[in-house]
């Protein structure tokens, strides 16, 4: 991987590590090891924004997801991600997501939260992918209840990247923004009797209750899931720059498993499930079964 790579991802993680602290460039280019100049220029080039408009947008989407989860006062979250003053966050908030951060502690509504995705990912995305040494993958069977899921779809998309390429990544950010039953957003992969004419495959998306009365964001579609037994595949903690090598060994895994051993088919009629790669828990994906008849 490129040292330049490297370099804007060790910028990246010290921001995300000193949010709340003041960030100079210099601090940045003693990271990056290069020089303040060069490291700025780097910093764009790779992630599309500046250092400074970087950390804004990080501080802010901490901050609504401390407003949304321990609705704490404004203050208090606003110190809590490094801004001086009440004043200079409840503008800042504004400008980002439409609306002041009093309102949005009663009506967490959804917004587009900023996903920092590292440098080194759009790297891995174009390395060889060695498969020579597969780790244990664990198989168990978990039921979901019936529920709606508030999708984003794609147009062509198979898999993740097209997906991004069609959609934009901005989707993630909105959907981390809303209360999930599973605790966090899915990646999905629809079978037919779910896709509308011309559209994707693949779908990002949130689980919620049946009689979800909140708001659905602008050009989203909802879809009514039954309830249903999965099995979940989960590979071993991976670390993050081997994340493509653990989506592929899971995925070979579900590929060569027979579910008959433990008495269950596949069920193609209902999505294939994905969340998301985490190194510190491995890579998940769930795939749904019927049990088999007798």
């Amino acid at each position: 991987m490129k040292e330049q790579t490297l370099a804007v991802q060790r910028m990246q993680d010290y921001i995300g590590e000193n949010l709340s602290r003041d960030i100079s460039l210099s601090d940045l280019a003693r990271v990056s090891l290069f020089s303040p100049w060069y490291s700025y220029r780097l910093f764009r080039e790779y992630l599309d924004m500046t250092p400074t408009e970087y950390v804004r947008s990080l501080r802010l989407s901490r901050a609504a997801l401390q407003l949304r989860e321990e609705k704490c006062r404004v203050i208090d979250a606003a110190l809590d991600v490094g801004f001086g003053s009440v004043d200079t966050f409840t503008r800042a908030f504004f400008r980002e997501f439409g609306l002041n951060p009093s309102d949005y502690v009663k009506d967490p509504v959804p917004i587009p939260l900023f996903i920092p995705y590292g440098a080194k990912y759009r790297e891995l995305r174009k390395e060889q992918i060695d498969m020579s040494e597969l780790q244990t993958v664990f198989v168990r069977p978990v039921r979901k209840p019936e529920r709606l899921c508030i999708i984003k779809r794609g147009v062509h998309a198979e898999d993740y990247f097209p997906y991004c390429e069609e959609v934009s990544c901005d989707v993630w950010g909105i959907l981390m923004s809303m209360r999930s039953l599973c605790g966090e957003p899915v990646c999905m992969w629809l079978p037919q009797r779910y896709k509308k004419p011309n559209t994707s495959t693949y779908v990002q998306g949130v689980e919620v209750e049946t009689d979800y009365l909140g708001a659905v964001p602008e050009g989203f579609d909802t879809i009514r899931l039954p309830e249903e037994e999965y099995l979940l595949f989960q590979g071993p903690p991976f670390r993050e720059e081997d994340y493509c090598q653990a989506i592929r060994a899971v995925q070979q895994a579900i590929d060569m498993y027979d579910p008959t051993v433990v008495g269950y088919r596949w069920d193609d009629e209902n999505p294939r499930i994905q969340l998301e790669p985490r190194g510190e828990r491995g890579y998940i994906e769930l795939r749904a079964v019927k049990k088999r008849e007798k």
